[in-house]
């Protein structure tokens, strides 16, 4: 569109511009006429290559007659002269009608671009998609995300703060038997409800002590931590491999009655009827009145045949 609005303007300029010359021409020159016509027709021609650069012919040039014969009469030297003046005022008709009609479509364009420049400025922003950040603005008010975000982080900080200083006040024994002391630290975070720092305490123990005395109360409590904390597949597999691993320990009978709680409490009563008939038939002679009513309420709950 610029391209052509370049090319139109110019077409315009050229022509406006030659054609007061040639009127000035005309009216104040005071050479003879065909003088003045040989010249008018060389200006024309030049005016014609500049406003039809593409060849568009307007008027052939004024050439000489053709020979008649003897009995027409040839033409007389002011007619010849009329003929030429005659071609001039149709070619500058033309160039004239060219000026004019490129003005218009000069106008047209510009009032398009106008028009365009109107339309985008009078369009209004498109609307922000729901993926897109809101930019703050006098109008719009957000909600305070940020603060209400601020509080909770703050509020878990502090929590957790207190908490640390909780644990940290929980004495760590030192009697010399480290594998005692390490269950025994074990016990009193589990006691305390700090069911994560117990497990990782009671993990490291077993870990350091299992093949030792403390290893199966160790494993049991490690159970007892996770099922409190409301991880029952866990803690099934913990009081498992203690009873597996350590049949004759002091906690085998306990991780056994547990196991069975887990069981329960996983939706599966036909393992834990299986668990409660193992306890049974390893330690009956041997359970303590607790976790014989242990066993009796687990299987009554799981629907175990009698």
């Amino acid at each position: 569109m610029r391209h052509t609005l370049k090319n139109i303007t110019a077409l315009a300029s050229v022509a406006l511009i030659a054609l007061p010359a040639l009127n000035t021409a005309w009216a104040a020159d005071s050479t003879p006429v065909e003088t003045r016509v040989d010249r008018l027709e060389k200006e024309m021609r030049t005016v014609q290559r500049k406003v039809f650069p593409a060849g568009v012919p307007v008027q052939p040039d004024i050439v000489t007659q053709p020979t008649v014969s003897e009995a027409v009469p040839s033409s007389t030297p002011v007619s010849d002269l009329m003929a030429r003046v005659t071609s001039l005022e149709g070619q500058l008709a033309s160039i004239t009608g060219q000026v004019e009609q490129n003005s218009y479509k000069l106008r047209q364009l510009e009032e398009r671009i106008d028009k365009m420049k109107t339309e985008m400025t009078a369009a209004p922003a498109p609307a922000l998609s729901a993926t897109q950040p809101l930019a703050a603005s006098a109008t719009a008010k957000p909600a305070p995300a940020p603060a209400a975000t601020a509080k909770p982080a703050a509020a878990a900080a502090v929590a957790g703060d207190t908490r640390k200083t909780a644990v940290a006040a929980i004495e760590q024994p030192s009697t010399g038997n480290a594998a005692n002391d390490a269950y025994t630290y074990g016990y009193r975070l589990w006691e305390a409800k700090f069911y994560p720092e117990a497990q990782a305490q009671l993990k490291t123990t077993v870990e350091k002590y299992g093949s030792t005395s403390v290893g199966s109360r160790a494993q049991n409590l490690l159970g007892r931590a996770y099922l409190d904390d409301g991880k029952p597949a866990l803690a099934s597999v913990a009081f498992y491999e203690n009873y597996q691993k350590r049949p004759n320990g002091d906690r085998a009978a306990q991780s056994l009655a547990y196991l069975g709680e887990a069981l329960i409490q996983l939706k599966k009563p036909a393992d834990a009827c299986k668990v409660y008939k193992e306890l049974e038939d390893s330690y009956g002679s041997t359970l303590t009145s607790d976790l014989r009513s242990m066993m009796e309420k687990g299987r009554v709950r799981a629907k175990c045949a009698a």
